[in-house]
């Protein structure tokens, strides 16, 4: 599932759970950070950075962050466009 430089094969990870990504999420409420980023489609590191420069809010647990999926779609569609 993992790829050897540690990121998620989002082919291999679809493809356990019989679904393609849109589908995948539906269901979540809460992610971890490798599914926050797989939903993203950015890195773990890129997910950690934001959450650690305020961006990004998230909930630790036993020494994991969560990710609420609303505020994770709150957040997308808040942004703003830069350029064309």
């Amino acid at each position: 599932m993992k790829k050897s430089d540690g990121q998620l094969d989002t082919q291999v990870y679809n493809d356990e759970l019989g679904d393609h990504s849109p589908t995948l999420f539906k269901n979540l409420y809460w992610m971890t950070t490798n599914e926050a980023a797989l939903y993203l489609r950015k890195s773990s590191n890129a997910i950690r950075t934001a959450v650690c420069r305020g961006h990004i809010k998230a909930r630790k647990f036993r020494r994991r962050l969560y990710f609420n999926r609303s505020e994770l779609d709150r957040l997308i569609e808040t942004s703003t466009t830069i350029g064309g």
